[in-house]
């Protein structure tokens, strides 16, 4: 009998520690968005109202559609430059209204759709709308714990110390705990790259799912539209490894791109009625009615090349890693110096992890080499369409690089546990957590010591 009870006990004792582990990571997960919550939480509580890059035209647009007025029309007028600085250097008095601010009427509309009802729940206050947002930020974490977990299988710590990394960046809190259709774009971004890198794993023939996503990227923020490019690539990517036939990719891209149409077909058609066939989008629009902001070919003319590229680059790295308000209140220079090393030191790590592979290549695995190639896809396009927006407009904000945080989350996660690999694997665990424990405290600092008596 007693041989008999102990036979089937043995393997219970470690049916307990077995599942603690496959669950640790999510645990992890769960408290990190808990701490993302919380310090979001103080950062859309404290930051004085629309004391963050075009708050005010965000929520003038969720109140058009809250007071039945319908979608917005992008009209001269909309954007007044010399009334802007003015809002802003005196930061935003209440004798002065935020209400003539508008040139963000021509964005797409799934936000200012899923912010309405809080808006009349709320009686239009800020503070719900910038709790929205901040939800929509949590979910990034959740789709970019997902999509690097799923490039990455086997390394739970690579997708931990992503969403981490994404998590506590606090140029990235600080907007994703606004009113603005920012933190919607990254959560469809990372959404449609988790279901890219699944599909480039499975049997998968009608991908209609990823249609699906591509075409609510459509219809939430241009910056988004680089998943169009991206799924593009992860067909061929697919068709190139699979050696499959022409046909079958026409199928794919068909099986993708009929759904997105579908979804997106009126809100352009609405926007061709509205500005133009010649301008779907009403880009052309919105570059007539800012006029008056500032454009590169003036600070070419002023600055020269060196001094353009210069403050282009010196300008979107500050603003990535922390510069608030409206671009007007930046960190010490000593900060930025330690971004600058932090930056370094995780950039050669990462190359240091590309340059062991290349090496041994037959440890690597052909599939997480492609859904490597798909996140490189996804960073080379954000990273051109910023360029690109660049040539016309000074528009040197980390902010619009914020769609690749995935990729780069991925880059600084490896080289991260590239450099730790060092310290006996025991310890490592602890380097990590205290790497992003001194950046959760640097949020806090950034908010208690330069965003509150600054602005």
């Amino acid at each position: 009998m007693k041989a008999h009870v102990s036979g089937p006990l043995r393997p219970c004792r470690s049916i307990g520690p077995m599942r603690v582990r496959r669950h640790l990571p999510i645990l992890i997960l769960a408290i990190l968005i808990l701490v993302y919550v919380a310090i979001g939480t103080l950062y859309a509580v404290l930051t004085p109202a629309w004391q963050v890059p075009d708050e005010p035209a965000h929520y003038n647009y969720v109140r058009s559609l809250a007071e039945g007025s319908g979608f917005p029309v992008l009209e001269p007028g909309d954007y007044d430059q010399d009334y802007l600085r003015r809002l802003t250097s005196q930061k935003f008095p209440p004798n002065l209204p935020v209400d003539p601010l508008e040139y963000e009427d021509h964005q797409p509309p799934l936000y200012y759709l899923l912010a309405t009802p809080v808006y009349l729940l709320a009686g239009g206050a800020l503070l719900p709308l910038r709790l929205l947002s901040l939800v929509f930020g949590a979910g990034i974490l959740v789709v970019a714990f997902g999509t690097l977990r799923t490039a990455f299988p086997g390394q739970p710590a690579v997708g931990l110390m992503g969403a981490a990394f994404i998590a506590f960046i606090p140029q990235h809190i600080a907007v994703t705990a606004a009113v603005n259709n920012d933190a919607l774009a990254e959560l469809v971004v990372g959404g449609t790259l988790w279901a890219l890198a699944v599909y480039l794993g499975a049997s998968e023939t009608r991908p209609w799912l990823v249609g699906i996503l591509v075409g609510i990227a459509l219809l939430t923020k241009t910056t988004a539209y680089v998943v169009v490019g991206v799924t593009v690539g992860a067909v061929f990517i697919r068709w190139w490894r699979e050696q499959r036939p022409a046909a079958w990719a026409t199928r794919q891209l068909a099986w993708i791109f009929l759904p997105a149409l579908l979804i997106a077909a009126p809100w352009f058609v609405r926007n061709g009625l509205t500005y133009g066939w010649n301008d779907p989008l009403g880009l052309a629009q919105h570059k007539a009615i800012v006029e008056a902001q500032p454009r590169s070919s003036e600070w070419l003319a002023a600055h020269g090349w060196g001094g353009l590229l210069t403050r282009l680059v010196r300008t979107t790295f500050q603003s990535f890693w922390g510069q608030f308000g409206w671009m007007a209140v930046p960190l010490p220079p000593r900060i930025y110096r330690a971004l600058v090393l932090l930056s370094i030191l995780l950039a050669a790590g990462f190359l240091m992890r590309l340059v062991r592979r290349y090496r041994s290549p037959r440890s690597v695995d052909p599939l997480t080499v492609s859904r490597c190639l798909l996140l490189t896809l996804s960073a080379t396009l954000t990273f051109s369409a910023f360029c690109w927006y660049n040539l016309t407009f000074v528009q040197h904000q980390g902010r619009y690089l914020f769609p690749a945080l995935i990729p780069l989350a991925a880059a600084a996660a490896l080289g991260l546990d590239t450099l730790t690999k060092v310290a006996p694997r025991a310890l490592r665990p602890w380097i990590w957590s205290l790497v992003f424990a001194a950046l959760a405290a640097f949020d806090i600092y950034c908010l208690f010591r330069i965003i509150r008596p600054n602005l």
